[in-house]
């Protein structure tokens, strides 16, 4: 079976539409930072015109009761943490938001097995993004798959993997390859220009995923 798709960084609800007409199971928003950032009154406007898909928001490494308000305030069903969470944070959180939670670790130098571990422990799932200085994501640019593939396969478990960065129409069935993930997760690779995206590139990303890819190596 092919991963998932997850269409993020949507500022438009005609690109939420279209998602759902992609048959993609995740779509999201950004309330971070970035060129994709929204206003919480917008990303609500964005996320209700998908009908299907599951309804993330993209939410700061912040405290607790302003992750959770933020979810509640766009109409998300998945809080998708950046900048690294730890599990603490993941398990307060969990008091006071009743849908999924999701941790983005970014992957640049390897990071601690024990660490990886425990964080997918203690999420509902991981999003698996590139460590750029001076930037939270969506830049663009794919971590080295075959270098980190031996840990992610030791740390996922039974935890979802949700593969992000770099990803394209044309690279995506060599990632799944390598990584075998759960979800694949696309932003910037579906864009004409930052924030901007393009249906016949989501349209051939969707396909691209669609299609038979080889057997995900272990």
């Amino acid at each position: 079976m092919p991963p998932e798709v997850k269409f993020c960084g949507l500022t438009r609800p005609v690109d939420a539409e279209l998602a759902s007409a992609l048959g993609a199971s995740y779509v999201g928003v950004i309330l971070v930072g970035g060129p994709r950032l929204l206003t919480p009154t917008v990303a609500q406007e964005v996320l209700q015109a998908a009908t299907g898909p599951r309804r993330v928001a993209v939410v700061p490494r912040t405290a607790a009761a302003q992750m959770a308000a933020l979810g509640r305030a766009v109409g998300a069903d998945i809080l998708q943490v950046h900048a690294d969470p730890t599990p603490a944070e993941l398990a307060e959180l969990r008091t006071l938001w009743d849908g999924g939670v999701w941790a983005v670790a970014r992957l640049g130098t390897t990071p601690h097995a024990e660490t990886l571990c425990a964080l997918f422990a203690a999420a509902d799932a991981v999003v698996v993004d590139t460590l750029v200085p001076g930037g939270l994501g969506g830049s663009g640019h794919a971590f080295d798959w075959e270098r980190h593939a031996p840990l992610l396969a030791t740390a996922r478990a039974r935890t979802p993997i949700v593969l992000a960065g770099g990803l394209t129409a044309d690279n995506i069935s060599e990632a799944v390859r390598v990584l075998g993930p759960d979800v694949v997760d696309v932003s910037s690779g579906v864009e004409d220009a930052p924030a901007l995206k393009s249906p016949a590139k989501m349209r051939r990303f969707a396909l691209a995923v669609a299609s038979p890819i080889p057997k995900f190596s272990t």
